[in-house]
């Protein structure tokens, strides 16, 4: 059955590819994270003068909810996926507000809302299948600030190049060869990894693996966002990216650390664009170094065995010393015609320590594209289709093979009922339909093989619906 989902799914990209015209959906600026199908609303502007200076607001929101049904586990551990059929949801809005205070000095204020609740407590995957789900925390509404930055740009001699008003951007001309600064609070994903094809699970896939890389450990907070400082260099056809990001107090933690010298992750990308047949593609290189007070797996290990502490979360009894985690990532996408395109994305982490900031992934492989319905006489709808497998380190491996439960994952049941260890295999398609002008419905099919990194459960299929609109 497994198999066969593969070849139909490999059989779908090859006929697309054929047959049929896609679409390149588009991303912010630079590599904002935020994409957008959007047009301007008659009689609704976004973007003016304010006591003088030029403003813009944006605004979205987004119900997304995720059902499977009952599915094969021979055991069930602590973290480990239910087994028995289940719902999720999020909702979640955003107001994007922007003021020029001057001529190349953005400021951008982003309060958002967010309700849901996660399958399993957010537990049971390596792979989760909402990328929204980790922002939320109960059916109660929580306010926040997801983002408060400036932006200077300092341009250099260079072609002129008009950045369009989005969310985050007010209208505005720059040079082709500029470097670009942003300092507050905003996501790491904001300036790192950007994808036309695969980057914001509000509109496009919703799987943590096509937001960025899954094994990238990305310095965050438990929502996704952090606080630091980031440098961008376009020069003609070359991007350069460093940032230094605040760590969370705790592995996976709501708190930052503000001993930016003691604790951080520093990110450093250098990215190609080129065109084929003046069709856009790029090619990029990322990696990552971490430093933390984090544990060990091989220290972990050691305890469960010596302690016989099978089932526990032994990680949190080895969490003494500094460590550094590092990682290194290449990404690629093309378009093979005006609407449809293609990328890939590869990633390793060196897999000694435990997850800072993301999920439980050392090693990670998609491949995927994205296309719209000209074709078919819709061309404001858009389709999206993908495969990735995620996979451990020995390290990790060991860990949970010897009973141990980590944060996201632990399936120990008892003796000889830890995991059957098979890489996390997962398939996802998307269809969105526009229903009026900047409102877009859309189903989403995930099939999830090996859930967690254990062969003796699953496989699980997730049917998404998902309503979103913005301006």
């Amino acid at each position: 059955m497994t198999r066969k989902f593969y070849i139909l799914l490999l059989l779908s990209i090859i006929c697309t590819f054929l047959g049929a015209s896609a679409f390149a959906q588009k991303a912010g600026s630079g590599s904002d994270q935020i994409a957008t199908f959007a047009s301007p609303i008659q009689d609704l502007p976004t973007e003016g003068d304010l006591l003088g200076l030029p403003v813009n607001v944006h605004g979205q929101t987004t119900y997304i909810n995720q059902r499977y049904n009952n599915f094969t586990s021979s055991y069930s551990g602590m973290n480990s996926l239910a087994a028995q059929k289940s719902m999720s949801y999020t909702w979640s809005g955003t107001l994007f507000f922007g003021a020029r205070l001057a001529p190349n000095t953005d400021v951008y204020f982003n309060p958002e809302v967010i309700s849901g609740v996660a399958f399993s407590g957010l537990t049971g995957l390596g792979g989760f299948t909402n990328g929204e789900a980790t922002k939320a925390t109960g059916l109660n509404a929580k306010f926040y600030s997801a983002r408060a930055f400036v932006r200077h740009i300092i341009n250099q001699e260079g072609n002129k190049e008009v950045l369009e008003n989005e969310a985050n951007q007010i209208t505005q001309t720059v040079s082709s060869n500029r470097v670009v600064i942003t300092a507050g609070q905003f996501s790491t994903l904001d300036i790192f990894d950007d994808s036309r094809y695969a980057k914001d699970p509000r509109i496009q896939f919703m799987n943590w693996g096509n937001m960025t890389y899954l094994a990238y450990d990305y310095a965050a907070d438990a929502r996704g966002y952090s606080t630091g400082l980031a440098g961008e260099w376009y020069l003609e056809n070359w991007v350069m990216r460093a940032s230094r990001m605040l760590a969370p107090k705790k592995p996976n933690g709501r708190d930052l650390n503000w001993q930016v010298f003691n604790t951080y992750g520093d990110q450093f990308e250098i990215e190609r664009q080129h065109h084929i047949s003046d069709l856009p593609g790029k090619v990029s290189v990322l990696a990552y170094r971490n430093k933390m007070i984090l544990a060990r797996f091989s220290d972990a290990t050691n305890y469960v065995t010596a302690n016989n502490a099978q089932g526990t979360q032994a990680i949190n009894n080895v969490r003494t010393n500094y460590q550094y985690k590092t990682g290194v990532g290449i990404h690629g996408e093309q378009a093979l015609t005006h609407d449809l395109g293609i990328y890939a994305r590869a990633f390793t982490s060196d897999g000694h320590t435990e997850t800072m900031s993301f999920t439980e992934a050392d090693n990670s492989v998609s491949v995927g594209m994205g296309m719209n319905g000209t074709r078919w006489a819709r061309p404001n709808d858009s389709i999206g289709i993908s495969m990735m497998q995620n996979g451990l380190s020995s390290y990790r491996r060991s860990y949970l093979q010897a009973g141990g439960v980590s944060y996201f994952i632990g399936d120990y049941a008892g003796p000889g009922q830890t995991i059957s260890y098979r890489p996390e295999r997962i398939g996802e398609v998307y269809y969105n339909a526009t229903v009026i002008k900047n409102i877009l419905a859309g189903l989403n099919f995930q099939h999830v093989n090996n859930p967690a990194y254990n062969a003796a459960r699953g496989p699980v299929n997730i049917i998404s619906f998902r309503i979103h609109a913005e301006f």
